[in-house]
């Protein structure tokens, strides 16, 4: 029996799509060893949230409140997860791979003396094993790691992984916890936090993505890209050839050190499929790309190649997407 801990955000007071995707792979791991998902959420824990991580497959709901909580601060987030690991008891602790996920899974991993998997794509029992699957080698190779002791901290890379599917009605036991921390944790504080300036749909969660790279050589042709994502109710990506080059922001970025998609459509346009850009959109379920030249490898992934200039094709298909909207 595999009992998993998975570490819970908000979004407009419902569970986060990184949560769901939390979720999903806990929910199918215990139900393949007869165990039980329990989530923690730290602060405030508003019903629409319990409620949802109950219908999206937790049995169990952990709540914990603490001043020191209120500011993200590492060290407290460090100190109470181990706290509530330690009543809750799990084989298996799993957080998004982002940037919390990243400062706090090591030090929890350090403090309960666990086992610890970072960028996971993939978990699954084998038997009493537990089996982890990540990339390597700069997304070159996928390894599969067998936990050799439990507990096992693991953050799973965001956009990997099904999301939890939601069952309306289902219930589960809400656990309020009374943490004991040392005012001396807070040792940092959150001086500023910067929204990331979005337009139209976010990367991450759009259906459809295009994305352009070193082959549109320069800022002007992403206009084009943006009016197709646009015309797609999808977002615009980029490689990070072109976002080294300033030709667009940073935030734009698909690949193993940025951004995680896996859109219904990824186009690339102009990109010649790098492995770290690979990494970073392989799990999109259809993939389109146009490039000049018949080598590249992001033919190798993509479902439909097109071996020709974008400067000729693109206008065409821009003009078919507004015959059709």
């Amino acid at each position: 029996m595999t009992d998993v801990l998975i570490v819970a955000s908000e979004q407009g007071n419902l569970p986060s799509q990184n949560t769901l995707e939390l979720l999903g792979a806990a929910r199918r791991l215990a139900d393949a060893t007869q165990g039980r998902v329990k989530a923690v959420v730290l602060g405030a824990a508003p019903t629409p949230l319990t409620a949802g991580l109950f219908a999206c497959g937790a049995d169990q709901v952990f709540r914990a409140e603490h001043p020191l909580l209120a500011g993200r601060q590492g060290d407290a987030y460090v100190a109470a997860l181990a706290q509530i690991a330690a009543q809750a008891a799990p084989q298996v602790i799993l957080l998004a791979d982002d940037s919390c996920g990243k400062e706090v899974a090591p030090r929890l991993a350090h403090r309960l003396n666990a086992g610890m998997v970072t960028e996971v794509l993939a978990v699954e029992a084998d038997g009493p094993a537990m089996l982890f699957r990540r990339q390597v080698y700069g997304g070159r190779a996928i390894a599969t790691l067998a936990a050799q002791r439990f507990p096992v901290v693991a953050t799973v890379k965001p956009r990997s992984m099904a999301p939890a599917a939601e069952q309306a009605g289902r219930r589960g036991e809400e656990i309020a916890v009374t943490l004991s921390l040392d005012p001396s944790l807070a040792r940092t504080r959150l001086v500023q936090k910067v929204a990331e300036e979005v337009r139209g749909v976010k990367l991450e969660n759009a259906r459809v993505v295009v994305s352009g790279g070193r082959g549109l050589k320069g800022p002007e042709p992403f206009k084009q890209l943006e009016e197709l994502a646009q015309l797609l109710k999808g977002a615009v990506g980029a490689s990070r050839a072109a976002t080294d080059a300033g030709w667009v922001p940073a935030s734009w970025q698909v690949g193993q050190t940025r951004k995680t998609v896996s859109p219904d459509l990824y186009i690339a346009v102009g990109i010649s499929g790098a492995t770290q850009h690979l990494a970073g959109m392989t799990g999109s379920k259809t993939i389109v790309a146009i490039n000049t030249d018949p080598d590249a490898p992001i033919f190798k992934v993509a479902h439909l190649g097109i071996v020709g200039d974008y400067k000729a094709l693109l206008p065409k298909f821009i003009e078919k997407c507004r015959e059709l909207t």
